[in-house]
């Protein structure tokens, strides 16, 4: 197969999400089954990195928080159909593309100072986002 026709196939997957981003402060509404039940599970924390894949459907993010004095960190596959929805809770500043820093701090010196954001960039970050420029970017390198 070529990488264009992987992309097509991997382009039916892709579903609106926010653009998730390191220093993001994020809720993830996740579905859970249990038994014959099926729940959503909530896991709130700072996005500490982004993995984005060969193709669109592989992006990750993984999400930091801290339960009971002990880092949790989870691991999500952006375009994954058992993630429920997204939601951007904070915008910190950050410089660095990986947080991984954090994960040897507690306390003050772990805080992350927010992002003085107004309501347009807010609503910008939290609205779902369809991966277009990625394909364009495939697209011209298929020529080759």
């Amino acid at each position: 197969m070529t990488g264009l026709a992987l992309f097509s196939q991997a382009e039916k997957m892709i579903i609106a999400r926010p653009d998730v981003k390191p220093g993001f402060t994020v809720r993830v509404h996740q579905k859970v089954q249990e038994g014959e039940k099926e729940r959503i599970q909530i896991f709130e924390g700072l996005v500490i990195g982004v993995h984005r894949g060969h193709s669109p459907s592989d992006h990750n993010f993984t999400v930091r928080r801290i339960a009971s004095g002990v880092g949790v960190e989870r691991i999500f596959p952006l375009h994954s159909p058992m993630i429920d929805k997204i939601e951007v809770k904070k915008v910190a500043k950050v410089r660095r593309a990986k947080l991984n820093f954090l994960r040897g701090r507690s306390g003050k010196s772990a805080r992350i100072s927010e992002r003085f954001t107004n309501a347009e960039e807010f609503a910008v970050a939290a609205a779902p986002v369809k991966e277009e420029a990625a394909s364009e970017v495939v697209v011209a390198e298929g020529g080759k």
